[in-house]
């Protein structure tokens, strides 16, 4: 069995609780207007190849470094393009005690598998309806929806994150939707809203891909934490 890995960090900080090895699989199903990772959606897109047993010995290399706080997340693209490697890598990992975390949009279902072995889901929020979830992304968000049913019935650890766009989602309109479609859940561990940047601009030009966003400015980032407060103000009422 045979994984493709577009790239990885060995000292992440912010993917996961602690010190992360980071794994960006190669694949997603979306086509997210504000993606900053375009050279990892096609599955068969330049990528290291790697069996899971390879995979995990070279995250053991790194074990003293997050130790008993920090651990592996699986992130993308879309990690859930591969469950089935995805799902040994997850199972070795916790056969070495590694503390495992996947970060998605949900945006591929049967994987109640997979999530067993995972101890921590960063789950991306790009809307709160059919309609914004379409435009974002091209997708349909009856999956990402029933894929968060799923981690709730297995009670999964939750971070939540969004990311605000100027002009299309910095307004406290979206701040509201955002606290209804957060509250009823269960076992959030962490909220985060995360400015919008035009830094992959680059990457769309070398890839030839046309950037959906190239005429928007970066999210001011003091006004992004703003909302972020008032949304986690909000969750708390």
């Amino acid at each position: 069995m045979i994984g493709k890995v577009n790239s990885i960090e060995t000292m992440g900080l912010v993917d996961g609780p602690g010190v992360r090895f980071v794994v960006f699989m190669q694949g997603c199903p979306l086509r997210c207007k504000y993606c900053h990772n375009p050279e990892t959606w096609e599955i068969n897109g330049k990528a290291d190849e790697y069996s899971p047993k390879q995979l995990v010995k070279k995250i053991l290399n790194y074990k003293p470094y997050f130790k008993n706080n920090g651990g592996v997340t699986f992130s993308g693209g879309e990690p859930l393009m591969q469950k089935e490697f995805l799902l040994e890598c997850l199972k070795l990992c916790k056969k070495e005690n590694i503390h495992t975390c996947l970060d998605t949009a949900g945006s591929i279902l049967d994987c109640k598998e997979i999530l067993k072995y995972t101890d921590l889901v960063i789950f991306d929020i790009k809307a709160t309806n059919k309609n914004n979830y379409k435009f974002m992304t091209g997708g349909n968000i009856d999956t990402s929806l029933k894929f968060l049913k799923l981690c709730q019935e297995m009670n999964k650890r939750l971070w939540i994150r969004a990311v605000i766009i100027p002009g299309i989602n910095d307004t406290k309109h979206y701040i509201k939707e955002l606290i209804d479609f957060i509250k009823p859940l269960k076992n959030i561990e962490k909220v985060e809203l995360l400015p919008y940047h035009n830094m992959a601009i680059s990457k769309y030009e070398d890839l030839k891909i046309n950037y959906p966003l190239k005429k928007t400015p970066n999210m001011d980032k003091d006004k992004c934490k703003n909302l972020e407060n008032m949304l986690k103000e909000g969750l708390k009422n």
